[in-house]
């Protein structure tokens, strides 16, 4: 299956958040799992001065945007099996930052345009395109749009992930023709108008031929008024298609054991350096060196969503606990001047850094014993994934990919990854703060057994890569394990080398493994097999959204595909692929599903 990955940040180039994180693994989980994947990104500033000596220029072409007609440069990289495409613009991606001018919806106009009219210069042509937030919105809508004069359009599918619905590419209705290009026709049936002003998500939505929230608890809250930010109807109409995909973490990037980042490694078998690393972490913020003093760490954008206002209402409280409270971000001036003026009455407890730094929030996931996340929404949220990979334990309200990652606490039972709170309320915040707070303290060894669950929680992109391609196959309408890769397993007998072989091969080779079936009627049993997968895998289709929060199911998968693939390494290969399909399944998922409830 070839799959391209529209994105407007991915790392190790360019990063502003969570989005980047997502596209800069994603890619290279499904290649991993046998796709061929491509990337393309806008060509920034940042892009070409990190990493302008590695790319490699493939061609030129002009791309019409309304009455412009501009260049474009086309770039690529191969990293991790993945092709990574880069359309080069000075005029629009030339500048220092990725976001906040004036002239954004142009400039992502231009980017989804190219995106498009450069298909032909990619080294294939997509069956799919995976488009994410507005900023790659109207590439549906292109496509949809030149299909009607260009067959070769038609046969693309595409799959929109909607990181956060606050933010939708809305503008005025001049800019429909003018600056996108677009005929009125879009808006008078109201595709791509909302509230008298183009809507580029709301368009997306309505033409993309599949929808995925980064979580399951995120798909399901998207259809009510309070997440939806006034696209919930929207939603609910597009439920058909609507699957909820819990984002995963690079285990390899985020691993204590290996990161270079901190200053002492670490393992589930042997935690000596988090002691370490919590004393490095109390001389970089200023705190006092108190080894059995919880520290409470947050790294977080100031804004209100993140749920900043029930830390102000409470935190004089929380202070009165015996621990210590580490922040790292910014935002909103609002939050910034109050944090900066908490930190100053208590200091040597309170530290408040007002930027981004990778070293410091490297800090903080590993030497600090609790993460707090109160967030009013969170979609999938992968900070309290990391913080759980290095056994910090997370402190988080139950909204989005937060109640599907972080499993409450139960004493009575010593089960649970975390500490969860339902509502949005500063008391019950603040019960569950010193919930955990002295759970560190009193009962040291209860707590140790809570962080060793936190770290053993299964984060990684393999599970959610399975689960996209089978949201892939539904677009499409290919069966995934290609069938190609299923036709040699059922050939019980083994002998997968030459096709055209193995139907003699089976009688001579492995008489046992064809015990009910003589030679003859080898053919039909090999088609049989062949069907099955495909069959077994339609009924998951319709229902995306209950499908999507599966979690890791091969085992429950591959008892059927051992059937066909027999006794030889090549067929168990197939069957271990028939696994990885199966996250649409059921198994684990119940396990996520049930986290934060």
């Amino acid at each position: 299956m070839k799959i391209l990955y529209a994105a407007s940040e991915a790392v190790p180039f360019c990063k502003t958040g969570g989005l980047a994180d997502v596209a800069g693994s994603l890619p290279a989980a499904l290649a991993a799992q046998g796709a061929e994947v491509a990337v393309v990104l806008p060509l920034y500033q940042k892009v070409k001065e990190k990493f302008g000596d590695q790319l490699f220029f493939e061609c030129y072409d002009y791309v019409d945007l309304a009455w412009r007609h501009s260049y474009c440069g086309l770039f690529s990289l191969e990293k991790d099996g993945v092709t990574w495409y880069f359309l080069d613009n000075e005029q629009y991606f030339g500048r220092p930052d990725l976001y906040g001018y004036m002239d954004d919806g142009e400039r992502f106009g231009f980017f989804s345009r190219a995106v498009v009219r450069m298909l032909s210069h990619f080294k294939f042509w997509p069956e799919v395109i995976h488009c994410n937030d507005w900023q790659t919105a109207l590439v549906p809508i292109y496509l949809k749009d030149d299909g009607v004069r260009e067959d070769r359009f038609r046969s693309i599918r595409t799959v929109l992930s909607i990181h956060n619905i606050e933010y939708q590419g809305r503008y005025g209705k001049e800019t429909l023709g003018d600056l996108f290009g677009l005929d009125h026709g879009w808006a008078d049936d109201g595709t791509i108008l909302m509230d008298g002003d183009v809507n580029l998500l709301k368009g997306a939505i309505l033409c993309a031929d599949a929808v995925n929230a980064v979580s399951p608890t995120y798909a399901n809250e998207l259809k009510m008024p309070y997440f939806a930010h006034r696209l919930d109807g929207i939603m609910r109409q597009c439920s058909y298609k609507l699957s909820g995909v819990l984002n995963g973490i690079d285990l390899n990037r985020y691993d204590p054991a290996s990161d270079t980042l901190i200053t002492a490694n670490y393992s589930i078998a042997d935690m000596g350096g988090k002691q370490t690393d919590k004393a490095a972490l109390q001389r970089m913020a200023g705190l006092r060196q108190e080894p059995y003093v919880p520290i409470v760490g947050m790294v977080s954008r100031l804004v209100s969503h993140k749920g900043l206002d029930l830390v102000c209402e409470v935190l004089h409280d929380m202070m009165e606990l015996p621990m210590q409270l580490v922040v790292l971000g910014k935002g909103d001036r609002k939050y910034e001047e109050f944090f900066q003026w908490a930190a100053q009455q208590y200091p040597g407890r309170m530290a408040v850094r007002l930027d981004y730094n990778e070293e410091l929030s490297m800090a903080i996931y590993a030497g600090a014993d609790l993460f707090l996340m109160p967030s009013r929404s969170e979609p999938c949220g992968l900070s309290q994934m990391i913080a759980m990979r290095y056994g910090t334990v997370p402190i988080v309200r139950e909204t989005g990919g937060l109640k599907d990652t972080v499993r409450p606490y139960e004493a009575w039972r010593d089960a649970g990854n975390g500490f969860t709170f339902a509502n949005y309320a500063g008391s019950d915040m603040l019960y569950v703060i010193r919930e955990a707070v002295y759970l560190y303290k009193d009962y040291p060894d209860a707590f140790a057994r809570l962080r060793r669950r936190a770290m053993e929680s299964d984060f990684s992109w393999a599970r959610s890569a399975g689960e996209y391609l089978h949201i892939y196959s539904t677009v499409t309408g290919q069966p995934w394990p290609p069938a190609a890769a299923e036709e040699p397993a059922p050939a019980e007998e083994g002998a997968p080398q030459a096709p055209a072989a193995e139907e003699e091969a089976p009688a001579s080779e492995e008489t046992p493994a064809g015990e009910a079936a003589p030679e003859e009627p080898a053919p039909v049993q090999e088609a049989v097999p062949a069907q099955e997968p495909a069959a077994s895998a339609e009924p998951a289709a319709p229902v995306p959204e209950e499908a999507a929060p599966e979690k890791k199911p091969p085992a429950k998968r591959r008892p059927a595909a051992k059937k066909a693939a027999a006794k030889k390494p090549a067929a168990r290969k197939s069957a271990s692929k028939s696994g990885k399909k199966s996250p649409v399944k059921k198994e684990t998922a119940p396990e996520k599903g049930t986290a934060g409830k």
